[in-house]
Parts: structure tokens; C-alpha cells; sequence
């Protein structure tokens, strides 16, 4: 773009500065709804019209409950809200160059001709802090974010990698521990193994408690007692979180903070997160690797290109994609992990302008997960390159004859195999002839003589089926 083209954001995703809300904007609708401005404004309003109704049924003559009307009205508000809500706001806070401000007088403008809210108008943000509106209005996304699009996604690719797991338990496969032939497995249980650790880590996720603190400048309820000293505060507080929308939060309790929530919870949650998304790095270097050696194929897709000069080429580029994903995903994660549960004194605003990026690090794991769940739903095994590799590993069998011969004493079993096959081209016919020879018993020859790379894979295929 010339720097004398007049830049329209509006003209086409092209002309985005992030690629998640250019390049893969599709990809990402479900999540915009919670992690957006607009999600966030969402929240705000969210937050301010269920301490403004709680505060109606506290019982203070000066506000007295609110009439159903009332209460449809106000709930409808943030049921129905929208971008040209959103929009209003921010006209606001062109004026009132504050964000909290701008939502307080946008919910107050909807009061107009409406005696009984115009009368109760100042109890709108009624002995709040910006920060017991924001703190909330962020667990709020987090918690929609979370349970609504990042979850839903991993589950899909654990249910995906489960079910390959279960239908591939017993297709053997050479392991290449140090990257050298090694013990056979199969390939399902090698998916099992994702499976049950990605379990541990979604369930980590999912069993983050998302806290909110509603209780003043500096923690201390200090203008909610000048104004009723003897009203219980904190337990009101705490109900307003923790009751279920649309009512209440759905939150949990914080009960100390300085003026902000300490965000200890959101590094946990980000923490775990990244947990996750590592596991998944890992699995894409597999099946990369897997693709390379030729045990995966690749289904192809009409019309899409591999390489501009190789025809021949299906690159495994949703993995690759997936995988540089999810390491913008971590980066991000990592900061928010590390810088928000620290802050200068009772508040700084470093954590302001960081919170806004949450939606960015989720975003790229999402996009993430969405490019791994293509490409395994391309993948294709292919049996017979297995087979091939199998049949050329003939040494694996050293580890089973040797540990039957310990198990019969007979001297320098280890030795004695290394000698056979370490560094050497060993075929069956040299291992059935050393397996002739030993002193051990016939039935035990026997076993071992019908040994193959692919029958010697233990109980992976079991596991597998577990998983």
C-alpha cells in the first residue's frame, strides 16, 4: 500500500494489521463474540446492570426493588445487545475519555423516559471502581471464551485423536526412540498417549475457578460504607458474583484485593492453556514426522496446490501451520501469565493495555486447534510403508531374546545379542539361528521363533483401547 493510499479498515480484511482478523477472520466468529471490544463492552454492561438490580433488592428505602418492567427492560439491554450499542459507547467516550465512564452514561441514556430508572439513575456504578466493573467484565469473557470456543475445540480433537487411537490399536508401528529403531508399538497407541495427557491438561483448563472482586478503590469497601456502614458489604459482593446469570456473575468470590483482582486465576488459566497447546506442538512434529517417513498419506483436496514448482508434492502444512500457531499462542500466554499478577502498589495500568490482548493468544490457539483438526481428518495410513519398515528391524528382537534368556540364566544374554545385531544388518535367519542354539527350553524357542517386529508390540494395543 502506497503511503498516500488513504487507509479504509473497512475495505477488505487485506488491509488488517493482525492476521486473525484478516487472513483467518473466518475462522474465528465464534470467539469474537466473547474476546472482542465488543464482547468486552458487552460484559461492562453486563456487570453494571446486575449490581444496579442487586442493589434494588438490598433493601435500602433510598432504592426500592424494581419493578418486573423494570427488571425485563434492563435484563433485555444486555440481552440485545449490540454493535451499534457498542458504537454508542465509544461516541461517548470521544467526550468522557473514559471507557467505565462512557458505559455508565450509555446505560443511563436508556433510563430516559422512564421514571422509575430515571429516579435510581445514581445508583448506576454505585460505589464502584472502574476496576470492579472491568475485573468482572474480563472473567466474563474468559469464562464464554473458554467454555463456549476453546474447550469445544479441544474436545474435538481429543475425540478425533481417541477415535483414531481406538481404530488403529493394533496396526503395528517401528518406535524410533533417539530417532533409531526401537521397540515396536502400534500407531493407536501412539495416539492413546496424546489422548489421556491432553485429557489431564483440558481438565486443568476447565477447572480453573474464574474469579471477581466487586469491593472499591482499594479493596477496602470504603465508599460502600460511607454511604451504609452497617450493611453487611462483602457478603453482598459475594452474592452478586457468585449468583448465576442473569441475575448474578456465575463468578467466583475474591474477597482480597488491592484495586485490582490479582489475576492469579488468569495465570493459571493461561498457564494451562499453554500446557496444552505444548502437547499439541508435540504432536504436530510427530505427524510430521510421520508424513515424512511415509506411514501417513495425505487425502487430497481438488484443486490445492502442494508446490508451485513440485506437482507431486502434498506438504503437511496444516500441521505446519498448526504448529507456528501455537507458538504465538504460548508467547502471548506466557507474558499474560507472567505480567499480570504483577502490580506496582494498590494499582498500576500496565494490566489494561495486556487484558485487551487475551482475545489474541486464545485466537491463535483456536486457529490453531482448527488447522490440526483439518489435517488429521486428511490423514490416511498407510499400512503397507509400516509393513515395509517393520520387516527391515529384524534387531528390535534382540531386546525379547535376551530378556528371555535372563530369565533363564543363561549367561552374558545381553552380550551376547549386542554382538549379533548392534551396528550390524540383522535379518531373521541370523536371529532363528542364535535362537536355535540356546539352552533354554524348547517351547520357549519356539515362542521366539514366531516372534516378527510386527507381533512383538506388547499391550499396546490394549492401552490403546483404554485410552
Amino acid at each position: 500500500m502506497s503511503s498516500h493510499t488513504a487507509y479504509n479498515p473497512a475495505a477488505s480484511a487485506v488491509a488488517a494489521l493482525s492476521p486473525l482478523d484478516g487472513r483467518y477472520h473466518n475462522r474465528l466468529g465464534a470467539l469474537r463474540p466473547f474476546m472482542s471490544e465488543l464482547g468486552y463492552m458487552h460484559r461492562r454492561v453486563q456487570v453494571e446492570i446486575a449490581w444496579f438490580i442487586a442493589l434494588s433488592d438490598a433493601g435500602f428505602a433510598e432504592f426500592k426493588p424494581l419493578s418486573p418492567g423494570a427488571r425485563t427492560y434492563l435484563l433485555n439491554l444486555v440481552k440485545n445487545f449490540s454493535a451499534d450499542d457498542a458504537l454508542a459507547i465509544k461516541a461517548i467516550e470521544k467526550t468522557t475519555n473514559h471507557d467505565v465512564k462512557a458505559v455508565e452514561y450509555w446505560i443511563k441514556s436508556k433510563f430516559e423516559a422512564r421514571p422509575e430508572l430515571e429516579k435510581a439513575a445514581e445508583f448506576v456504578h454505585f460505589a464502584c471502581t472502574s476496576e470492579d466493573i472491568n475485573n468482572t467484565s474480563h472473567a466474563l469473557q474468559l469464562k464464554g471464551g473458554r467454555d463456549e470456543v476453546l474447550l469445544p475445540a479441544l474436545d474435538g480433537i481429543i475425540d478425533t485423536l481417541r477415535a483414531m487411537a481406538h481404530r488403529f490399536a493394533d496396526v503395528p508401528m517401528l518406535s524410533r526412540t533417539h530417532g533409531q529403531t526401537a521397540s515396536p508399538t502400534t500407531v493407536g497407541k501412539e495416539f492413546a498417549n496424546v489422548v489421556v495427557r491432553l485429557c489431564t491438561a483440558r481438565d486443568r483448563i476447565a477447572g480453573v475457578a474464574l474469579k471477581g472482586k466487586m469491593n472499591g478503590a482499594v479493596g477496602n469497601y470504603n465508599a460502600h460504607l460511607s454511604a451504609w456502614p452497617d450493611f453487611d458489604w462483602p457478603a453482598f459482593s459475594q452474592r452478586v458474583i457468585e449468583t448465576p446469570e442473569p441475575l448474578g456473575l456465575g463468578l467466583s468470590f475474591q474477597p482480597y484485593s488491592i484495586q485490582i483482582e490479582p489475576h492469579d486465576y488468569m495465570a493459571e488459566l493461561f498457564d494451562a492453556t499453554a500446557r496444552a497447546n505444548t502437547i499439541l506442538i508435540d504432536l504436530c512434529r510427530d505427524i510430521w514426522g510421520y508424513v515424512s517417513l511415509g506411514y501417513f498419506k495425505q487425502r487430497l483436496k481438488e484443486g490445492e496446490i502442494g508446490s508451485s514448482t513440485m506437482p507431486h508434492k502434498v506438504n503437511p502444512i496444516d500441521f505446519e501451520n498448526a504448529e507456528g500457531n501455537l507458538g504465538l499462542a504460548n508467547a502471548l500466554l506466557k507474558h499474560l501469565s507472567e505480567k499480570l499478577p504483577i502490580s506496582r502498589w494498590q494499582r498500576d495500568l500496565t494490566d489494561s493495555t495486556v487484558l485487551r490482548n487475551m482475545g489474541v493468544a486464545m485466537g491463535y490457539a483456536v486457529l490453531a486447534y482448527h488447522s490440526l483438526s483439518v489435517g488429521l481428518g486428511k490423514l490416511e495410513i498407510n499400512e503397507e510403508r509400516l509393513a515395509e519398515d517393520l520387516d527391515k528391524a529384524w534387531e528390535v528382537l534382540a531386546e525379547p531374546i535376551q530378556t528371555v534368556m535372563r530369565r533363564y540364566g543363561v549367561a552374558g544374554a545381553y552380550e551376547k545379542l549386542k554382538e549379533v545385531t548392534r551396528g550390524k544388518t540383522v535379518n531373521a535367519a541370523d536371529l532363528h539361528a542364535l535362537i536355535r542354539s540356546l539352552d533354554i527350553p524348547e517351547a520357549e524357542k519356539a515362542r521366539l521363533l514366531d516372534m516378527t517386529p510386527a507381533s512383538y508390540t506388547g499391550r499396546a494395543g490394549a492401552l490403546a483401547r483404554q485410552a
